[in-house]
Formats: C-alpha cells, structure tokens, sequence
C-alpha cells in the first residue's frame, strides 16, 4: 500500500512513517525543509520536498502521486498566528484532499476533540479550532472513505498501545505514540471509515478499541 503523509517530520507524523513502513508500506513522506529528509529516510519513508501551504494544486498532486491513501497530519504549530491555521490547518488539508482526489481512495485527518463546536471569537486557538471544523466539513462532504480522529491534549510519553475512543465528545490527554498506532490501525484496517473519533489514553489495546467501534 502506498501512502502520503503531509506532516510527515512532526511529532505524530515521524512516527507513523515508522510504523508504516515497518509492516512493509510504501511511504512518502511530504516536507517543507529539504533538511528533514534524512529523518524521513531514516525512519523508512521517501521524503518529497512540497510546501503544503503555498504549493500549487497540481504540485501537490504531483508529489502525492498513486497514493492509495493520503493522511493530514500537518499544522501550522505552537507559535504560529492565527492566519497560518486558516491557511495551514484548513487551506493545507483541503488542498491535499483535492490533490489526491484522483488516486487515494481513503483519506485520514488528524483533527482535534473541540472541532465538533468550535468557539465564534478571533483568538489564536479559537481560529484553530475553527480551521480543524471547516477543513473536516470539507473531508466528510467527499465521497471517498475518510476518518477523522480527534485527540485529546497531545503529551510526548511513551505510548502504551491502550486507548479510549469513542464516537461521542470527550476530552483527556494522549500520547502522540498512541495517536500514530491508531493511525496506522485505521490504515489496515476499514472498520473507522466514515467515523469521527475522539481519542485518549485508556485501558482497551488498539485492535479492541477499533473493534467496539465497529460493533
């Protein structure tokens, strides 16, 4: 299977490309700085060099190329102004379910728990909050397969392989070990397409979690 991974240097993105091209996956790994390219190889991806944010439409399609399936896990990240959550957070996500229209049938978005009612005011997390709500409105309007998973605050412990999802609101902090491991879950498995969950550490491994929610 070969998947495109925008954000592929951050905290949750590294880790899947990992996990995925562990099990054998063919994994390309879209980048703003050419620097990271090591980290991407050495981790098992193939880096491509596109700015999600200010390539062309075409350009981006042309880096995510035969992509069965195509995760957002960018961000414009802590420190950035509220404008770059308009155009990173919303405008790069939509820009890669377009891009990637043609050949991934599946699509995955690394949202966040709050996107479900976000806040009306002009603050810099309102604005996030409100790009995450208008970039998956667009992802859920496609008629491909999509998940959108909604974690809770993200902490940088070891992951334990036992999570909380639910289809329901809830908010509770999860490792980004866990984040990537339910990500590639979905991946292998279609039993999340079409669901928005809301994800925390808890007590049911993985594989159980995915299966209640099937259920």
């Amino acid at each position: 299977m070969r998947i495109v991974i925008a954000g592929a240097h951050g905290q949750i993105g590294l880790r899947l490309v990992g996990l995925l091209a562990a099990r054998g996956d063919d994994v390309v790994g879209l980048i703003r700085n050419p620097d990271h390219a090591a980290d991407i190889e050495a981790a098992g991806g193939a880096p491509v060099v596109c700015d999600l944010e200010h390539a062309a439409a075409d350009e981006v399609a042309e880096a995510a190329r035969a992509a069965d399936v195509a995760v957002f896990a960018a961000g414009a990240g802590p420190g950035s102004g509220a404008e770059r959550k308009r155009t990173m957070d919303r405008d790069g996500a939509i820009k890669l379910l377009t891009a990637t229209e043609a050949t991934a049938a599946r699509y995955l978005m690394v949202s966040s728990v709050g996107a479900e009612a976000p806040p009306s005011g002009d603050d810099v997390f309102q604005v996030y909050l409100q790009a995450k709500a208008e970039a998956d409105a667009a992802v859920m309007a496609t008629d491909r397969s999509w998940v959108i998973i909604r974690p809770g605050p993200l902490v940088n412990d070891q992951g334990t392989g036992r999570v909380r999802l639910e289809t329901e609101p809830f908010r509770d902090q999860v490792t980004r070990d866990d984040v990537a491991a339910v990500l590639a879950a979905a991946i292998a498995d279609p039993a999340l397409d079409h669901t928005i969950v809301y994800l925390a550490n808890g007590e049911e491994p993985i594989e159980q979690a995915i299966a209640a929610i099937r259920a």
